[in-house]
């Protein structure tokens, strides 16, 4: 049976938020976001068959259940108008304002993007999903709320988008879920993207959990009651709660090679008491009683997890021999380990603003901000973040005053001493381990207490630190330090390149390089400095006699210029394709962007190095009022043909591009190139023609049109 989506009401929605939200501006403006939404999407409905409204209302549900702000409600409601409604930002922004208008158009791009089958698009789509994610918290949770209610509802999609949905959850949002700490959400994610990821495992595993699950109840039950005694005869005000794992958690295990019977911590137990004192007078009573396991104990009081979470974890032999994971910890603890960081969503406490105070704890994400601000690119991006970031099984390590820090397994002293701060890393000269004098080279473990000592007077990291550092956040300060050594070198060289240059053709080196010619350059390059320059000259991206010659080129298009503008009256003899005002012996090429054929309406626009370039008078290249642009038309005495660009959508059939083909050439049309661009439910076909006329090619449009299966046929623009 599938499981349909909860149809919430406004009201219910307005009930459930009043427990936290009391201002009534802010009820007010829930309630016109849910209006404004509704109407947008009135009469559309979800691949489920539902109405689509209740989408957003789910999303929002889910969000009140880690305490969102109004805002964050209102662009729940609103999250789906951009991209599937005929509702523009620009209506959003006026309704709502630029804050919630700006959050819409985020959640609305990442959701935009699209998955492909391509490793190079699927690898920049992570990377952007990634990146667009760790810009503002609120972002992160909208998504993945939204994302929850549509795993709830996969089963509406066909079987191979489904597996696309459910991997990218495991890989991406369940990660970011779990860095939040935002437990019971993270389960969720996990159990449903395994069941449509890997249905027959998961069956499999419902099913030997059915089987034993009479008898596992039993004896947590049993061992509850006998725990509560314990603590009640102790005077400790307790709550109970008990729990079999997760089906994600158990297929975690057997992947790890364990069998289903050597799970033992299938059977956990929970309880909440008042005071951090009273999880360690528990914890003791209970040792009392039950054997602990050893090397099982974890206290996450005295040492938080970076993402918030503390509680005390043993594992205990229990009633008829069984072993039980037991998790000690006070009621706020637990609020933080099921709803992470969000159960304190205050982004407007007592009037204050709480939006960095919030980011600020959310060290992965500041990760990978970094991480893209220190430009790297594509597939190496994503694994360190998979690898990196999001790697359940990192080590915390801490500062000698307690300050947790989360490193993948793997990290030295090097990788720490960056992570910690990039002047720390460029100053160390040395680091301590639990108080000992350890290699650079060391391999940090779990609960290291590690110093770093530092130099002011460094002269900066060894080259040889980047065999010995394991984190690409670590290695790419290090290359950056280098680069800024490496840069200042190649700027004087570049410079010197370009003096030698100048001096050898002749030239006077205070006319080239002056003010104008520099400023002039720079403009045409899009570069900041004149040091700029002169690092790309010195790396090679451009040599000295190009500079050159566009400095002295630009003089000569300015005399260009003024002859136009001179002779503009004056009707010269038409000796080629295109009649110019104003003169005859300039070279003329056409435009590659808009690729211009005889009874286009043309413009000529005088570019650097190439003479005349002929453009169509709409192609977005050519800026109306440009002093660069001139007044040409066609030499309908001509008789060449000319190269002009189509494409051709159409659903995906075989054989279809030779039908194309055929057509083209019956009709005495060139092929010069053609593209097949392949997407999921059609294909577009982007053809180079040789053609003589607009009315030829009308005629071709009109042919290729009648074909089966083609949907449309339309110019190109490039």
């Amino acid at each position: 049976m599938y499981q349909k989506e909860e149809a919430y009401t406004l009201d219910d929605l307005l009930l459930k938020v009043s427990s936290y939200i009391k201002n009534e501006e802010d009820i007010k403006l829930i309630k016109k976001a849910y209006n404004f939404a509704s109407k947008a999407h009135a009469g559309q409905l979800r691949l489920t068959g539902d109405d689509y409204m209740l989408h957003p209302l789910n999303v929002a549900f889910i969000l009140t259940e880690v305490y969102a702000d109004s805002q964050t409600l209102a662009t729940a409601l609103l999250h789906d108008v951009i991209n599937f409604t005929d509702t523009k930002l620009e209506d959003v922004e006026k309704e709502f304002g630029s804050e919630i208008s700006e959050l819409v158009d985020s959640i609305s791009r990442i959701n935009k993007l699209s998955l492909s089958a391509d490793n190079e698009a699927l690898v920049s789509y992570h990377k952007k999903i990634l990146v667009g994610l760790s810009g503002d918290v609120r972002i992160i949770i909208l998504k993945i709320a939204d994302r929850l209610h549509n795993m709830r509802t996969l089963w509406a999609l066909p079987e191979g988008k489904r597996k696309e949905k459910a991997k990218e959850t495991l890989e991406i949002l369940a990660p970011i879920a779990h860095r939040l700490g935002i437990n019971h959400i993270k389960s969720e994610l996990e159990d449903l993207s395994l069941k449509y990821y890997k249905p027959d495992v998961y069956n499999d595993i419902l099913e030997k959990l059915s089987e034993s699950r009479q008898e596992l109840d039993k004896s947590v039950d049993v061992m509850m009651q006998s725990v509560s005694k314990i603590l009640s005869d102790n005077n400790i005000p307790h709550e109970m709660k008990g729990r079999t794992k997760s089906v994600y958690s158990i297929y975690n295990k057997l992947n790890k090679g364990k069998s289903f019977n050597e799970i033992y911590d299938i059977l956990a137990l929970r309880f909440l008491v008042n005071t951090e004192a009273e999880c360690y007078l528990s914890l003791g009573l209970i040792h009392a009683k039950y054997k602990p396991v050893p090397k099982r104990f974890k206290d996450y009081i005295a040492r938080p997890k970076t993402n918030g979470y503390q509680s005390l974890h043993t594992t205990v032999f229990g009633v008829d021999g069984k072993l039980f994971e037991i998790q000690i910890r006070t009621h706020e603890m637990d609020k933080i380990a099921e709803y992470g960081f969000a159960s304190h969503w205050s982004y407007k406490e007592n009037g204050v603003n709480k939006v960095n105070e919030m980011e600020q704890k959310l060290k992965s994400f500041r990760s990978i901000i970094e991480l893209n601000e220190q430009q790297v690119e594509g597939e190496e991006f994503v694994n360190t973040v998979k690898n990196e970031v999001f790697n359940s099984n990192n080590i915390y390590v801490y500062t000698p005053k307690g300050d947790v820090f989360e490193l993948p397994f793997g990290s030295t002293p090097i990788d720490f001493a960056y992570r910690v701060h990039t002047s720390i890393g460029h100053q160390m000269v040395g680091a301590l381990v639990n108080g000992n004098i350890a290699p650079l080279d060391y391999k940090l473990k779990d609960g290291d207490i590690i110093k770093i000592n530092t130099n002011k007077n460094s002269k900066g990291p060894s080259k040889e630190w980047l065999n010995i550092a394991y984190t690409t956040g670590a290695k790419s300060k290090i290359k950056a330090f280098f680069s800024k050594i490496d840069k200042d070198e190649l700027i004087l060289e570049g410079k010197e390149l370009l003096l030698k240059t100048i001096r050898r053709k002749k030239l006077s080196i205070n006319e080239i390089l002056g003010q104008d010619n520099i400023s002039l350059i720079l403009d045409e390059l899009g570069l900041n400095s004149e040091n700029d320059l002169y690092y790309e000259i010195g790396i090679g991206k451009y040599n000295p006699t190009q500079i050159i010659k566009m400095i002295i080129g630009d003089k000569q298009e300015k005399n260009i210029i003024d002859k136009v503008l001179k002779y503009s009256s004056k009707q010269m003899e038409a000796t080629g394709d295109i009649i110019i005002d104003g003169m005859d012996d300039l070279k003329v090429s056409f435009g590659g962007c808009c690729k211009p054929i005889k009874g286009d309406q043309i413009v000529g626009y005088i570019s650097k190095g190439k003479g005349i370039t002929i453009h169509r008078s709409n192609c977005y290249n050519i800026c109306d009022g440009n002093e660069r642009i001139i007044n040409v038309k066609w030499n309908f005495n001509s008789s060449k043909k000319y190269v002009t660009n189509i494409l051709i959508y159409a659903e995906k059939k075989d054989n279809l591009l030779l039908d194309i083909i055929s057509k083209t050439t019956s009709l005495n049309i060139g092929i010069k190139s053609v593209n097949t661009i392949s997407n999921v439910d059609y294909n577009v076909f982007d053809i180079d023609i040789l053609i003589e006329d607009t009315e030829k090619l009308s005629k071709y449009i009109t042919v290729i049109e009648q074909l089966p299966y083609v949907t449309s046929v339309e110019r190109g623009n490039k």
